[in-house]
């Protein structure tokens, strides 16, 4: 077996161990041209219903859930040890067409369910009740246990309320009651969650899967090689930059990790760095990508809904604590290269700096998308263009038809363009679309190119299963939670045990939604953390886009939160180191996720709310100059190495320097000028003993 085979086998295995949602079964024959034929249905039904054909919310949700179901119970098997067998158990195909009856009981229903208004018959609650169960069920073997253990429970709770402790107990929801509000309104499964998933994040899916169609994954190892890789501690550094671009158009911390770690984490080893060292850069990088826009783990999408707030300013809020995150990484990467003495990559590992930059074009589609979201275009259009973009480039990658391709474009832009000024409008947005379109047809006319795209549609469908369980499980979540007021009972129980203190309330908070959101995606992490945990921090007056960024945070740093943290336990496994070890050094590494969401419910300015120029960049110099202290006080290094009595001032000062207020800032930046000068004027000899520089031979 090549070394390419053996480095694909490992990713493979992997991402089977620790993320659920690759662990499929591998299908042959016919079969595997069935599920082929239902995952293109799939990506092509949703497209239709994003474009040219609307439906009424609840059959595209049901439709929605019925494909996933389907495909979930076709493609995951009930247990582990059946995955690498071809056949499919005859209760897995009755558990389909299960299903894809529930999928099917809204559209052909439709009407007589909105006329009985909430009358349910007979078949109504089995079929409801049939909809819970599959969907538990669909969770556990495509996301995992934790979320179908949660939803599990909530159902419990609505059910037994009369039971429960005090703090807790409601009326109680009967079995009717609660079948009717799981799957026959717009709160359970086909709630929120789900709508999103049906609208948004799968379109974006789908863009995903058209740029990995493209090459730009590999695009963006090159990128970060060709600018990172000589700087100190050079492996490293790519493995930040790398895994931030791929967190761009990853929905996973786990498959951002095996995707750029099993280029990245061999690299760090064979240069010399710590198995776990390198493996809790690649996790802590990785995890991080969740949190850069413009997708965001798909959470974004969902914000929109649950906060009720445009695209365009939650991804703006979001993008200067993403780059402090990263900035906090690469600081304390940094020193530890310096520490260790690490170089960067020789010579003949680093590609063509010019030949890299001439593909820069590869990140079009990414630039387009943020354009168009940030002009104002509704977000699934936004999505669409986006799909449009990503194929022209593709397109443009083949050298021998890129001047018959560019003409092309060329002719359709002015074609519409002429059809525009005539109708009596011009719209540059619409010539160039125009111009793709027909691009595109004429691609696949002259060069018959219709592989690609069809590959990137079922790639898409299939990359959505575990969104989907994940939101439909999610919903019922959400469902229960607004069926009996449990949010608000469980951020008062909070609140209350704070004695109303903010910076205790958001520990407690913190320490929740890390809790809650161990073992789920970021979709369903995100949903679970801001129904339970963000009212606690909303109750206290901080602005909700806060409080919402506070619980999506520290959901998504519990990927590399021992004991239970995956995007770490999967480093491990491409790095062949102890899972814990890595873990507490990705947690390390990541420090500054622990202190962020801190400073931007302190200091909302961080979030670009209400503020200025001037009060952002002030902001910005004293939270990086805080994480270099604190970095050096952790790491133990910084110019020179850094004694004991040296690191607890560095750790304190860079705490003072991110607390926002000007005399701690003031503070901050005295010890912070004392502990750099002493790194200039005082050395260490051979016993260590402080020897202070009086000459220039000396220095």
């Amino acid at each position: 077996m090549s070394e390419t085979n053996e480095s694909v086998e490992k990713q493979k295995e992997v991402m089977e161990k620790y993320d659920p949602e690759s662990g499929v079964r591998e299908l042959t024959g016919k079969i595997a041209k069935i599920v082929f034929i239902l995952l293109l249905s799939f990506s092509v039904f949703q497209l239709l219903t994003s474009t040219v054909y609307q439906v009424q919310a609840q059959i595209l949700r049901s439709v929605h859930v019925g494909f996933g179901l389907v495909l979930i119970f076709l493609l995951y098997p009930a247990t582990k040890k059946n995955r690498s067998k071809g056949k499919i158990a005859w209760y897995d195909i009755g558990l389909a067409i299960l299903g894809g009856g529930v999928g099917l009981y809204w559209p052909l229903f439709y009407e007589d369910i909105v006329l009985r208004a909430g009358d349910m018959t007979q078949l109504d609650f089995y079929v409801g009740a049939l909809a819970i169960v599959l969907v538990l069920e669909a969770t556990r073997r495509a996301v995992g246990i934790p979320i179908t253990v949660i939803a599990a429970l909530f159902l419990a709770y609505a059910y037994w309320g009369r039971q429960m402790p005090s703090f807790l107990v409601h009326r109680g929801v009967d079995l009717d009651n609660l079948v009717q509000s799981m799957f026959f309104t717009t709160e359970g499964i086909l709630g929120t969650p789900i709508a999103v998933s049906s609208t948004f994040i799968f379109l974006f899916l789908l863009f995903g899967a058209f740029l990995v169609k493209t090459g730009v994954g590999q695009y963006f190892n090159d990128l970060a090689v060709a600018l990172a890789g000589k700087r100190t501690g050079g492996p490293a550094k790519v493995a930040i930059f790398s895994s931030a671009l791929q967190g761009t158009i990853s929905g996973s911390s786990v498959a951002n990790v095996v995707t750029s770690g099993s280029f990245t984490i061999p690299m760090m080893k064979k240069l010399g760095y710590r198995r776990e060292f390198a493996g809790g850069v690649e996790a802590a990088a990785s995890t991080g990508g969740q949190l850069m826009p413009p997708i965001m783990g798909a959470a974004a999408f969902l914000m929109i809904e649950f906060i009720g707030i445009d695209y365009w300013s939650i991804a703006k809020a979001a993008l200067i604590p993403a780059i402090l995150y990263f900035t906090g990484i690469w600081i304390m990467t940094h020193f530890e290269a310096k520490r260790t003495g690490l170089s960067g990559l020789p010579d003949e590992d680093i590609p063509d700096k010019k030949e890299v930059l001439k593909k820069l074009y590869l990140l079009l589609p990414i630039v387009a998308i943020v354009v168009f979201l940030a002009s104002g275009v509704s977000v699934m259009r936004s999505a669409l263009y986006g799909i449009l973009t990503v194929i022209l480039v593709g397109l443009l990658r083949e050298e021998k038809f890129r001047k018959i391709y560019v003409a092309t474009f060329a002719a359709g832009f002015v074609g519409f363009g002429i059809y525009g000024f005539l109708q009596g409008g011009f719209s540059i947005l619409d010539s160039i679309i125009a111009g793709t379109l027909v691009t595109i047809i004429v691609s696949y006319l002259f060069d018959g190119n219709l592989k690609d795209t069809i590959d990137a549609l079922v790639s898409g469908a299939r990359t959505a299963l575990g969104v989907v369980a994940a939101t439909a499980a999610a919903g019922i979540i959400v469902g229960v939670v607004t069926k009996t007021g449990l949010g608000l009972k469980l951020a008062n129980s909070l609140v209350t045990l704070a004695d109303g203190q903010i910076l205790i309330t958001l520990f407690f908070t913190m320490i929740a939604a890390i809790i809650l959101g161990m073992g789920s995606p970021t979709t369903a992490n995100y949903v679970i953390t801001s129904t339970i945990a963000a009212p606690a921090v909303i109750l206290l007056g901080v602005q909700d886009l806060a409080a919402h960024l506070f619980v999506f945070y520290f959901g998504i740093i519990a990927d590399i939160t021992p004991p239970v943290a995956l995007a770490a336990f999967a480093a491990s496994g491409v790095a062949s180191s102890e899972p814990i070890r890595t873990g507490l050094n990705a947690a390390k590494l990541a420090i500054a996720a622990f202190i962020i969401p801190y400073m931007f419910v302190l200091s909302p300015e961080l979030l670009m709310i209400d503020t200025n120029v001037g009060e952002v960049s002030w902001i910005l110099f004293t939270a990086i100059t805080g994480m270099m202290a604190i970095g050096a006080g952790l790491v133990g290094y910084w110019f020179r190495k850094v004694e004991w009595y040296e690191r607890i001032p560095a750790v304190l000062g860079g705490l003072t320097l991110i607390y926002p207020g000007l005399w701690s800032d003031i503070i901050g930046l005295s010890i912070f000028a004392i502990l750099l000068a002493l790194q200039f004027l005082v050395k260490k000899d051979g016993l260590g003993v402080p020897v202070v520089k009086t000459t220039r031979q000396d220095a």
